[in-house]
């Protein structure tokens, strides 16, 4: 439904007071389903932004770069004596000195470190544990998984002050990019306006069109076209990124002091087998919903991640994935990371073929079918806010639009990949979309309990003011909060993504996306 009113001047009124004006209604085409109310309540830890998204505190340098922390003068060191061997399945502690560029210690903490141990001859992995005593100085943990060589890396992905900068921004600003909006008259004519989550974003001071979804109750507003009617909205795409920094603020997350590593502070180590064993074992239990995420989640070993949840299985032919998906609906929503993975299984299983829905194919919807099997594979872009090209606004449905009219049963699959199109907004924008997605989702657990829903957690990739790695953190801390207390499965792409020696990409490559619809089918086809 569409409604123009008068936009209210000035950018200091809270988002709350702009998103109560009344609505006038415009008929859209009646549904063939009741309207899902998404009001339902969050889980109490979601509802308690600052718990979750404590950071310890972060000090300004000044204006001076030098204070700020350094990946050449930050070191670290092994946490007690150095052995000849270390036991599998035991523990190598270290302990991290934050430096600022002059080589002084650091009194305070907030840096954003990644720590890994690593084994490179064995395409083995697994990301370490950061403790941050909010001192300077940080105790780091890493499992020892596998036998043979291992190799401890640490990297600096954002200083204590670049990470101020970000929060900084996640505070004060209401958005760091806008969208725009086409308008078409009967004749083809058209109009281009600015659109966003808010109505003070959209750079219009006289009226604005309001747009409510009626199974979600998201909003999204347009500045109004000059002559066009607010139901004309016909078009959506990326519009423009906003400068938001200082330069010294950008001196502060420029590539020479982002995502480097540190010198090597700690010499190779010798991981001796235990009882003839090379590995630590996944756990014995099948993947299911609901089971508990350990930290670490998992590991690799010869380019293979290994579950610490469940017995996480390798579908390495094409029969085994059709065996596994045979007679199921998979139902993929979210954003391009999540495409990857409809790709992924498309280019490996050539009977899986595509259809031509003459749709966008950056946003979808996508489809592919494998009717010998009875296998159907959807894929859609989430609802705005969207980062795309120009598609159709009728092809934007809502995440909780989509869930609302599935039936479900044990051959229904949801997967939802949500977060990286979230970073450009505070936090508070991306609670409210898991509103109405988690109220979705326990709906359609109630009516078919046997439906499998899997969340992908989103993974490491953007490292600036509009998607670093700081913000997934946070983002992916509201999804496992989100879903917490239902019946869902996870899998962990953040971790999948930071535990080998690999650049770091927003769209990872196929040994990282082969591993996660691995340990995706694996819930699908547990034994």
């Amino acid at each position: 439904m569409c409604v123009v009113v008068p936009q209210t001047p000035g950018l200091v009124q809270k988002q709350h007071e702009v998103e109560h004006v009344g609505f006038l209604t415009v008929p859209l085409p009646p549904q063939p389903h009741p309207a899902h109310k998404s009001s339902g309540s969050l889980p109490q830890e979601l509802s308690e932004l600052t718990h979750l998204l404590h950071w310890p505190p972060t000090l300004r340098d000044g204006g001076d770069l030098l204070a700020s922390t350094s990946p050449q003068t930050s070191t670290y060191h092994l946490r007690g004596t150095f052995k000849a061997s270390y036991t599998l399945g035991g523990y190598l502690e270290a302990i991290l000195i934050a430096r600022d560029h002059q080589g002084r210690p650091k009194t305070h903490g907030g840096d954003l470190f990644r720590a890994q141990l690593l084994g490179p001859y064995l395409k083995a992995g697994v990301p370490g544990d950061i403790q941050d005593l909010e001192n300077g100085t940080y105790l780091l943990s890493f499992p020892l998984l596998w036998a043979g060589q291992a190799q401890v890396q640490v990297r600096l992905i954002h200083s204590s002050e670049a990470v101020g900068v970000l929060r900084g921004i996640w505070r004060d600003q209401w958005a760091t990019v806008d969208f725009t909006g086409y308008f078409r008259g009967p004749t083809g004519y058209e109009e281009i306006v600015t659109c966003n989550v808010n109505p003070l974003l959209t750079g219009e001071e006289e009226s604005t069109c309001h747009y409510r979804d009626e199974d979600s109750g998201e909003l999204w507003f347009c500045a109004r076209p000059p002559t066009l009617p607010c139901n004309s909205l016909v078009g959506h795409s990326s519009g423009h990124y906003w400068n938001v920094t200082t330069p010294h603020e950008e001196a502060l997350l420029a590539w020479n002091v982002t995502d480097k590593v540190l010198p090597q502070g700690i010499s190779p180590i010798w991981v001796a087998k235990e009882s003839n064993k090379s590995l630590v074992l996944s756990p014995q239990q099948p993947c299911q919903p609901g089971i508990p995420g350990p930290k670490p989640s998992g590991f690799y070993h010869r380019a293979v991640w290994h579950s610490l949840s469940c017995s996480g299985r390798t579908f390495s032919t094409v029969d085994s994935i059709l065996g596994c998906l045979a007679g199921h609906i998979i139902h993929m929503m979210g954003d391009s990371t999540l495409r990857q993975w409809w790709e992924y299984l498309c280019d490996t299983v050539p009977s899986l073929k595509p259809v031509d829905l003459h749709a966008t194919y950056q946003t979808g919807p996508l489809m592919a079918v494998e009717t010998t099997r009875g296998i159907v594979l959807h894929w859609r872009a989430h609802s705005w806010p969207l980062r795309s090209l120009r598609t159709p606004v009728a092809s934007l449905h809502s995440v909780v639009r989509e869930l609302g009219g599935l039936a479900g049963g044990p051959h229904t699959v949801v997967v939802l990949g949500l977060g990286a199109h979230f970073t450009t907004f505070p936090p508070s924008v991306f609670v409210q979309r898991l509103a109405g997605i988690r109220a979705a989702v326990a709906a359609l657990l109630a009516r078919e309990p046997h439906t499998l829903v899997v969340i992908k957690l989103a993974n490491t990739g953007y490292k600036s003011v509009y998607g670093s790695d700081w913000f997934t953190l946070q983002v992916n801390r509201l999804l496992r909060a989100a879903f917490a207390d239902l019946r869902v499965a996870f899998v962990d792409a953040w971790e999948m993504t930071s535990s080998l020696a690999l650049p770091d990409r927003i769209h990872p490559g196929r040994l990282i996306v082969r591993n996660e619809v691995n340990f995706f089918l694996s819930f699908i086809c547990p034994t």
